[in-house]
């Protein structure tokens, strides 16, 4: 995943406090976010196979990423805590 500069960050700032004021209360609500923020992106790159390309695979990114970072080492956790398989 790319991560980005701590200054490229700011700018996400403001709206990222407001989404977590609000809350996100359901998957269709995370679905509804990440739809919007995506078709905000097709809007501003012009709609062609290379920007739903990119639109993909930042998701497929995204989901392995977060896979990597959240999802095993809490699999690893109740691995330990229940045992293996």
């Amino acid at each position: 995943m790319p991560y980005i500069t701590k200054e490229d960050r700011k700018q996400y700032k403001d709206v990222l406090e407001t989404i977590k004021k609000t809350g996100i209360a359901t998957a269709g609500d995370l679905n509804y976010i990440v739809t919007c923020i995506s078709n905000i992106y097709l809007n501003e790159c012009g709609e062609c196979y290379k920007t739903y390309n990119e639109i993909i695979g930042v998701l497929e990114s995204a989901k392995l990423e977060y896979y990597r970072r959240n999802v095993a080492p809490y699999e690893d956790k109740k691995i330990k805590e229940n045992g293996d398989v």
